[in-house]
């Protein structure tokens, strides 16, 4: 077996954590007890089944490991649990359980995932340190699953078809981030009973000897035991613990694997404890050993002697308390306390602990399993090569874990792999699936109690050819199938013309067992040689030759079921048929037994190498009919018939009928075609169009099957026409004639508000309004009618049309009552009828005067001068009543004010309003002896005069005090402020100084000291300022009060400044043959010196390049490029003070023929050409 790697030693050497003992009750939430569930394990119960799982057909096992893996240091351990303990993540733990050899079992965990933002990680160990997520396979299977409304992740672990193996301590752990959280679970596995061995029941069931410490209890081990004898006997016993102790770490693996250790880590844990000094106890006077070691079905005896016998002790296991069973005893020997396990299983392999009072003591328990011996050997074998080789061992246990290895190296089988395992029983396979010259060697076995080596020797067979290959002649096109069988399952290699053949999609090589094709789809001209087919390790070679012949074939699959095509008359038929044929056929036409030559007829024929076609330069009516093709070549004949069928669009329909017309609608009918053109017509297509204008505006783009339609959406009042097209497969029609102009018209909406104006004793007037909607026909007039109450005949009440909304009933009996109606008419007809809604009394009634003051003239009116004044007074009253103006209490006088009176209303207008004309104005409306009187005030404002009198009150300072009366005339309303400026006595120019101030006194202050001021004011009304100013008639002069000037130091500036671009270079592309410039901006003081260079090299004393400098902004010129001036620029902008650069490419395009440079290329027709040069 091999040694462990260096790193292996270091990981042997770092010993696993122990779980806390300080936590007893987090160690009960994750207990062992198994879950009862019997109905669940009875539905998953399914007979033993005897083909290895995946973990043995790796060549492991879940009992038993011989690989290290890595543990985490004692400290970091401790993190571990110090986070378990702060963060709980699960919300439902996996709880221990036991199920029966072949049955399947599920272990589900779940996570609360509410404050999670991705999916935590999940591991499940078996025993302390297996990692199953390497193991998932036919009998171990990790599923997850997430639920969006809860936010809760599942994870399950099902064991399928369980074994006696798979029985022990499990964990599983959960980490997101920070947070951990584990929690651990028993599995215990039951023999089924129906796989119950033959044995005796009574020596099973009898009594252990009297007086030992197992006296009195049934014990199900005891063949088991006495097996274990005779093994004794033959080996004898080796103490597990002396080995670990004296081996050096690179061998603890393999003292692991002889003697069946389980779990190798704690014992390594333990070992490391064991030398660790104990402290004395209070209540043990003597412990519980460091470790305790019994085979597979057992019986072990734990014992701790107690300092005071009155101390209540408990026994643990993994956290749970052990509570007494037939598997476990009890016994108490004075201050002894005594525990035994009855027939050990792997799932008793843990730790166990005793407390007494306050204090615990705590130990591991190791079950290991009988070693196991080869009972039959391995053989040498000898074999040829491509058969399969078995090589056959027995084992002295069913399932026992065996490693294969191939001259010293371990056989790892995988699903790609020749080497396979198979395990029935105790007898172990190794299979070598089409054996080769590498297997020639050495192969062993090797278990836990010994080994066993064979060699194996693999010869080549010798060769038959059984079926040789043939030559072969093959049609273009076809499948061509070279076959040869040989004697031997071997390779080989195919050759044609001596070169080696590739495999493509057309060209496959087959090799199934002895037999080798090589198979060519669609076969070529390029396909015919000498194919050769030699195997490989073997001298022979099979010969073949291949010869592709190809009749000729027409292509008519273009032309539809019938092969009928179809030309429209007066159009250019080309007709080309794909032909083919090795070598190219010569091709004829015919028609009615009558060849068509090749030439420059208007029907020829033009023949190819790959196709024949048919010319028609312009078809005719009488072209219809039958030809035919014949194709010949020295494979064969072909022959084909194509109907050719001249077609033409149909005639145009008759002129159409317009029957009925609407506001913007109209009905429009026809008839078909007299001629269809050969073809059945499929729909119309109708065009409309003013007939004023010469554009025809198509009214259906989906053909119209019928011969009626109704076009919609025209202008009311605009004369139109209609025209239609025939459309059948060919195309359209020339347009019919067109029908006759139409027009659109429609009768207007009925009128509106029609009320009662005035009645009399024999008249009654009516007024009304237009209507909504009168449309394109306009409204002629009104029709006025009415009828006496109690009656239907209606009279119309105006002989001719009214122009106006109101008319007057005249020769009314007077007290009679009547309904009235107006109707609205057009060219179209008479609208709807409006109707009043009740009947009129034919009587005068007195209505009293009343004035409806507007709302705007209830206050005071105002004006600006020259403004004009129109105001409109409505009142009412019956008869028309009388009406007197008054001013002030005096007469209007017409001649200054212009009055204008109404049935209705009085108009009071002034053209351009003086202050004059403001006062209060009267208005008396006077029906008989009912009078109404209302007042309005009229006033009209101007602008105001300039204050009286401005005056210096006092001088101080920077300050001066003002003081001013207010203006004689306020324009006839409030003064609203004042507005104060100055002037330097120097300059005399006025800066307003103050606006909108109320007062009549002020203070200027923040004069210049040494200037002497003048100051005006202005007054301000509604209107505006004042046109005039008053000025002060003195002057304010403001002393300098002996203050001294200081003129201010300033130092020199420095102007000087580094070269700086403000404006760079730009990737230019130019044009050949057309100048180009490339511009930057660059300051700098001293003025910088310009420098440019191309691709790193200065320009000088070049003339096609020209340098400007202007104002910082640097100009090179390209004086027509080409594109070997294409490049990288540079200007280069040097002072005193440093050097700065700046660099753009400049990239030339060639036109010539739609092409230019540099680019791609594109197509000719409507663009532009590219090429890369």
């Amino acid at each position: 077996m091999p040694e462990p790697t260096k790193k292996e030693e270091n990981e042997v050497l770092a010993p696993a954590p122990a779980p806390a003992p300080e936590e007893p009750n987090k160690e009960k939430e994750a207990g062992t007890a198994p879950a009862k569930e019997p109905n669940k394990e009875k539905e998953a119960g399914t007979a033993p089944a005897k083909e290895p799982n995946k973990e043995k057909e790796a060549g492991t096992s879940p009992g038993k490991e011989w690989s290290i893996g890595e543990s985490p240091a004692g400290e970091e351990q401790d993190k571990q649990n110090a986070n378990s303990q702060l963060s709980t993540l699960f919300v439902e733990k996996p709880q221990g359980g036991s199920v029966k050899v072949g049955e399947n079992i599920t272990f589900i965990a779940k996570v609360q995932a509410e404050d999670l933002l991705r999916k935590p990680t999940i591991k499940w160990f078996k025993g302390k340190w297996m990692d199953l997520a390497s193991k998932a396979g036919k009998h171990l299977q990790l599923k997850e699953t997430f639920e969006r409304h809860s936010r809760v992740y599942t994870f399950e672990m099902q064991i399928i078809k369980a074994k006696e193996n798979y029985a022990g301590n499990y964990r599983c752990e959960v980490t997101y981030k920070d947070k951990f959280d584990s929690c651990s679970f028993d599995l215990e596995v039951h023999e089924s009973t129906g796989t119950t061995p033959n044995i005796d029941i009574r020596s099973a069931f009898k009594r252990s000897g009297e007086g030992q410490d197992d006296a009195g209890e049934l014990d199900f081990s005891g063949l088991l035991k006495r097996r274990e004898v005779k093994q004794q006997e033959e080996q004898p016993e080796v103490d597990v613990w002396e080995l670990l102790k004296n081996a050096k770490p690179s061998e603890y693996e393999k003292i692991a694997f002889q003697y069946g250790i389980t779990d190798l880590r704690g014992m390594l844990k333990r070992l490391k404890r064991m030398r660790r000094v104990e402290k004395k106890s209070a209540a043990f006077a003597r412990i519980l050993d460091p470790a305790y070691q019994v085979d597979k079905g057992g019986r072990v005896r734990f014992v701790v002697e107690l300092a005071d016998p009155k101390l209540e002790v408990k026994w643990y296991k993994n956290g749970q308390e052990i509570r007494p069973s037939t598997k476990y005893i009890f016994e108490h020997k004075g201050c002894e306390r005594i525990m035994f396990i009855n027939n050990c299983v792997l799932t008793d392999d843990s730790e166990y602990y005793v407390t007494a009072g306050d204090e615990k003591c705590s130990t591991e328990l190791f079950v290991r399993e009988p070693p196991v011996m080869v009972t039959k050997q391995l053989e040498d074998t000898k074999a040829y090569c491509g058969e399969r080789v078995e090589l056959e061992c027995e084992v002295s246990e069913d399932d026992a874990n065996v490693k294969w290895f191939k001259n010293g190296e371990e056989i790892i089988p995988g699903p790609k792999s020749r080497y396979h395992i198979k395990v029935e029983g105790k007898k172990h396979i190794l299979v070598i699936e089409g054996a080769t010259k590498a297997d020639t060697a050495e192969y062993s076995v090797m278990t836990t109690g010994g080994q066993s080596s064979a060699k194996l020797s693999v010869d080549l067979k010798p060769l038959k050819i059984l079926t040789p290959l043939t030559d072969q002649t093959v049609n273009l096109g076809k499948e061509i199938c070279l076959k040869c069988e040989v004697s031997e399952n071997i390779t080989g290699k195919w050759t044609k013309n001596g070169l080696p053949v590739q495999e493509s999609d057309r060209l496959k090589i087959v090799h199934k067992g002895r037999i080798h094709k090589l198979v060519i789809a669609n076969a070529l001209v390029e396909d015919e040689g000498d194919y050769v087919f030699t195997p490989d390790a073997y001298s022979v070679t099979l010969p073949a030759k291949v010869h592709v012949i190809d009749p000729p074939k027409i292509n008519l699959d273009g032309l539809g079921d019938d092969n009928t095509v179809t030309v429209i008359a007066g159009n250019k038929l080309r007709l080309e048929i794909p032909i083919s044929g090795e070598p190219p056929p010569k091709a004829i036409w015919s028609r009615a037994d009558k060849a068509i030559m090749e030439g420059s007829g208007r029907i020829r024929a033009e023949n190819y190498p790959d196709s024949t076609t048919l010319v028609i330069d312009i078809a005719e009516k009488d072209d219809s009919g039958v030809y035919h093709i014949n194709l010949k070549n020295e494979a064969g004949e072909a022959h084909a018939s194509i109907k050719i069928k001249v077609v033409d669009i149909p005639d145009p329909p008759v002129a159409p009928n317009v029957t009925d017309v609407g506001d913007d609608w109209c009905v429009v009918t026809w008839e078909p075609p007299v001629y269809d053109g050969g073809s059945p017509i499929l729909g119309y297509f109708i065009e409309r169009k003013k007939k004023q204008s010469s554009r025809w505006m198509r009214l259906n783009f989906d053909l119209c099957k019928e011969t009626i339609f109704e076009p919609k959406k025209m202008i009311e009042g605009v004369a139109y026409e209609v025209r239609i097209f025939a459309v059948n497969a060919v195309g359209i029609s020339k347009p019919s004639m067109p029908s006759k102009p139409f027009v659109p018209l429609a009768v207007t909406s009925p009128p509106t508000l029609l009320t009662v104006d005035s009645v009399t004793d024999t008249t009654v007037t009516m007024k009304w309004r237009p209507p909504d909607q009168i449309g394109a026909a306009g409204l002629d007039g009104y029709v006025l009618e009415y009828c006496f109450e109690g009656t239907d005949d209606w009279i119309v009440a105006n002989t001719e049309l009214i122009e106006k909304t109101k008319f007057t009933i005249t020769g009314l009996p007077t007290d009679s009552r009547i309904f009235v109606r107006v109707k609205a008419v057009n060219a179209a007809g008479a609208s709807e009828p409006k109707y009043y809604s009740q009947p009129i009394l034919v009587k005068e009634i007195i209505e009293p005067p009343k004035i409806r003051i507007p709302r705007h003239l209830k206050q005071t009116y105002i004006r600006r001068v020259g403004e004009a004044i129109n105001l409109v007074i409505p009142f009412q009253g019956k008869p028309r009543p009388e009406l007197i103006w008054t001013k002030d209490g005096a007469p209007i006088d017409k001649n200054q004010i212009n009055i204008r009176n109404s049935e209705t209303d009085t108009i009071v207008f002034i053209r351009k309003a003086e202050r004059s004309h403001s006062g209060k104005y009267d208005l008396q409306v006077k029906v008989e002896k009912f009078v109404e009187t209302a007042s309005i005030d009229i006033r009209v404002i101007d602008r105001p005069g300039p204050p009286q009198l401005v005056k210096i009150e006092d001088v101080w300072g920077e300050n001066v005090a003002l003081s001013w009366t207010p203006p004689r005339d306020d324009g006839n309303t409030a003064i609203t402020g004042y507005t104060i400026q100055k002037a330097d006595k120097k300059s005399m120019e006025w800066f307003t100084v103050i606006e909108h101030y109320h007062r009549t006194s002020a203070t200027i202050t923040e004069l210049v000291i040494g200037n002497e001021y003048y100051f005006r004011v202005f007054a301000e009304n509604m209107c505006g300022l004042s046109e005039d100013a008053t000025m002060t008639k003195e002057s304010a002069v403001i002393a300098k009060d002996g203050k001294i000037y200081k003129n201010p130091v300033y130092e020199d500036f420095d102007f000087t400044e580094a070269p700086m671009f403000t404006q760079p270079l730009v990737n230019t592309y130019a044009v050949a043959g057309y100048n180009a410039t490339l511009n930057c901006s660059v300051r700098g003081n001293p003025k910088p010196k310009i420098t440019w260079m191309k691709n790193k090299v200065a320009i000088k004393d070049d003339p096609r390049y020209r340098m400007f400098s202007n104002q910082g902004v640097c100009t090179l010129e390209i004086r027509k490029p080409s594109p070997y001036d294409g490049g990288t620029y540079c200007c280069q902008a040097v002072n005193d003070l440093g050097t700065v650069e700046i660099e753009c490419k400049l990239e030339v395009k060639v036109i010539y023929q739609g092409v230019n440079s540099p680019g791609q290329p594109v197509f000719l027709e409507g663009q532009q050409q590219v090429l890369q040069l």
